[in-house]
């Protein structure tokens, strides 16, 4: 309980410090100018948020900053007055946002939320089930956990074209048949942490019932194994992320987690109690009907356009709202 008070103190003054550093330099702020107006029959134009201030914060790294432009133009096209705060970096420190009340809202992994924000130590199986366990846990803190999306950014297993043509592999169960069978071909590349981790490889292979000769495990830094198993040197399976834009970029194909050994960490949004409840029926609206929209391949789909293609991250927030009738 001490340790977990330092650490909130410690957080606020993270966040402090950032927003100070912010304000300094003209970071953040943003609502106003050139804020989102509905089409006429979208989602948003059925809400009505005129009078409502709030802001939206984010992470900073390419998805979590898509997912809170999304929110900012989705809530300033129901007419809300909406602050822009995203790009804080980490979970640290937009979380201590959230519960300082610098921040009203933003999207969270549900498994982030049990395992790093409340400290417990094992996942809870199942997408729904850990959902409902930290939406209850976070109760007490004040914070809001609204429908969750499907899109689940976990680890998986993914296949470069070729090996899933060769050895007909579309599963893990797929995948450790082959391991079993002919463990070269089976060889794989990732990330020094997943070798070791009881939730990485020795957790797959259990559940799996397989074991990968180490020799036949390629450690890489993890920003270079989308490109190894895009090349098929030196590995055909990699460990990946489930919803990076690089799957897309790379043209992998993931693997179906059919025992569903990975732990969930699909996308909600969090919103602070006292802000939800001034208009809860409104935000349950827009932010269930934004989230159900939000797949694996939407997200990697969305992510490869910023990652791979370039394109801005407004530009690529707005035009999937506009094309899906959310604003």
């Amino acid at each position: 309980m001490r340790r977990q008070s330092r650490a909130v103190r410690g957080w606020a003054a993270v966040v402090v410090a950032a927003f100070s550093l912010a304000a300094v330099a003209g970071c953040g702020g943003g609502g106003g100018e050139g804020a989102t107006e509905a089409d006429e029959g979208s989602l948003a134009s059925s809400v009505d948020l005129s009078g409502v201030e709030v802001t939206v914060g984010s992470k900073e790294f390419t998805e979590q900053v898509l997912l809170g432009k999304m929110l900012v133009q989705t809530l300033e096209a129901a007419g809300a007055t909406v602050k822009d705060e995203t790009k804080l970096t980490g979970t640290p420190v937009v979380r201590a946002a959230l519960t300082s009340g610098k921040v009203d809202l933003y999207y969270e992994y549900t498994g982030t939320g049990w395992i790093n924000i409340l400290k417990n130590t094992k996942p809870v199986a199942g997408s729904d089930a850990q959902f409902e366990a930290v939406k209850k846990a976070d109760a007490k803190n004040n914070i809001v956990w609204l429908a969750p999306a499907k899109a689940n950014n976990t680890y998986a297993l993914a296949a470069n074209q070729d090996a899933v043509k060769k050895y007909g592999v579309k599963s893990v169960s797929d995948y450790a048949a082959l391991a079993k069978k002919d463990p070269a071909a089976a060889n794989l590349c990732t990330a020094s942490e997943f070798i070791s981790r009881d939730d990485g490889l020795p957790g797959v292979e259990k559940t799996y019932g397989f074991k990968l000769p180490r020799n036949q495990v390629k450690q890489l830094d993890f920003g270079l194994v989308y490109e190894t198993v895009g090349k098929g040197d030196p590995c055909d399976f990699a460990v990946v992320f489930a919803t990076d834009g690089q799957i897309v970029g790379k043209k992998l194909t993931v693997l179906q987690d059919d025992k569903g050994f990975f732990p969930a960490y699909n996308i909600a949004v969090t919103i602070r109690k006292e802000v939800y409840d001034k208009n809860s029926a409104d935000y349950d609206k827009l932010f269930t009907g934004l989230s159900k929209l939000l797949t694996d391949k939407q997200m990697s789909t969305l992510n490869a356009q910023i990652d791979v293609d370039g394109l801005p991250v407004d530009k690529v927030a707005e035009d999937f709202l506009k094309e899906k009738k959310v604003i």
